[in-house]
């Protein structure tokens, strides 16, 4: 199948922002998988973070399906490698990107010098691909040096990313400031700074103010749920420190984007990484959740102190808790209740489920999500309780364990 179209980039005024998790999705950026997948093996698939060695064409065709499905729900669908090709043609942007894909202290100062000379001669598109997909070490056949010696054939002198497929985790919008998160592992941490290249430097985003940094706390998009206008949730766990929250949290007070923050713990471990794999909204007042975790999640309430300006002036903020999740949430958006659709499954069944990103939804509108086909009696429980699924293949995408949600930055949702 082939990738549906990019949106025109030359747009220089482009409406953009969130503030809740369900209302109607206006664009999103994707990143359909390539190379980089390819790059994957029984050796470094748990390094790069995969469970599996994917079968790279059958997930392009599911992601390609996942993107079609959009778009034909009115969404327009930004590719991020076709954003980060046109930033590539700008000289500070080349610089910028290459210098950080050859910033590694595994290289040494003459592999570091051939490598980026490798990839400064390359036009933007293959570019691009190289910062993706990475360079292996017999791709760069002009190499010098002890650390190029001493490299294995199947080394890779610029690692690929493949969980830029998850594109949720490397930036997420507030309101209408978008932060760049700092990603905790050590296989990510390239993925935010092609990312923050793209929303400092591609026309599109022209104007846009930036709400976090790479160089902070660790904090992850897939922490981060916007449960209300003002209210912000954001788990803390395997990847999202309690410092990272905080800092979130100073910031999106300071500049009016937030009344309170609910800190979310979450259980470190793989099935559980982001509060997005154990809960996400599926309805202003509704929300989809693991049923394991369903009574014992709990928050801690975080509002701001008065007259906050200055997210660094470290006044203390208020901070209470902890309670049930589901009452607290419900508290801060003002609601009587929030509604957790119960699933019915059986503690096997749930399992499975959860292991398949079951709970892991992306909103299209209220009671309108996307979710992945396999997980059927979730998806039945969804349909029972009024919310419409939209259903797409995921055995191969599922691999890095992420689903609908994790694929996909909402750019720009309508305020409900």
């Amino acid at each position: 199948m082939t990738p549906p179209p990019a949106s025109p980039s030359s747009d220089p005024t482009p409406v953009v922002g969130a503030t809740t998790e369900v209302g109607r999705l206006r664009t999103v950026l994707l990143h359909r998988p390539g190379a980089e997948l390819r790059r994957l093996t029984p050796r470094n698939n748990d390094q790069l973070l995969f469970d599996g060695v994917p079968w790279v064409a059958r997930a392009q065709e599911e992601h390609d399906a996942f993107a079609a499905a959009l778009a034909d729900r009115g969404v327009e669908v930004l590719q991020l490698d076709r954003l980060l090709a046109d930033v590539l043609a700008l000289p500070p942007a080349r610089e910028e990107l290459i210098a950080a894909a050859v910033d590694d202290p595994r290289l040494g100062a003459t592999l570091r010098r051939d490598a980026a000379a490798h990839l400064s001669a390359l036009a933007p598109e293959d570019l691009a691909e190289a910062l993706i997909a990475g360079l292996a070490h017999d791709e760069l056949r002009d190499g010098h040096g002890l650390a190029y010696r001493l490299m294995d054939r199947g080394d890779f002198v610029v690692p690929p990313l493949p969980n830029l497929l998850f594109t949720r985790d490397s930036s997420v919008w507030v309101g209408d400031r978008v932060a760049v998160t700092s990603l905790a592992m050590p296989a990510r941490h390239r993925e935010s700074t092609i990312t923050a290249a793209v929303y400092a430097h591609h026309p599109r985003f022209a104007g846009v103010e930036r709400l976090y940094g790479a160089h902070l706390e660790h904090l992850e998009g897939g922490d981060v749920l916007l449960l209300a206008e003002g209210v912000v949730a954001v788990g803390v766990g395997e990847r999202t420190t309690p410092g990272g929250a905080e800092r979130l949290a100073r910031r999106a007070f300071a500049r009016g984007l937030a009344h309170t923050v609910l800190v979310v713990p979450i259980a470190q471990r793989r099935a559980t990484m982001h509060l997005d794999t154990i809960a996400t909204m599926v309805d202003a007042d509704a929300l989809v959740m693991y049923p394991a975790v369903a009574g014992s999640l709990s928050a801690w309430t975080v509002t701001a102190p008065d007259g906050i300006a200055d997210d660094e002036d470290g006044a203390e903020l208020a901070v209470t808790g902890p309670r049930p999740f589901v009452e607290a949430a419900a508290a801060a958006m003002g609601i009587d209740r929030l509604r957790v659709i119960d699933t019915g499954l059986d503690p096997v069944t749930a399992e499975r489920e959860q292991w398949d990103d079951g709970n892991n939804t992306l909103a299209l509108a209220p009671r309108l999500a996307v979710a992945y086909e396999r997980n059927t009696v979730t998806n039945a429980a969804l349909e029972a309780a009024g919310i419409e699924v939209v259903r797409i293949a995921g055995s191969e995408l599922g691999s890095g364990r992420g689903g609908p949600r994790c694929m996909s930055c909402p750019v720009t949702r309508d305020p409900l």
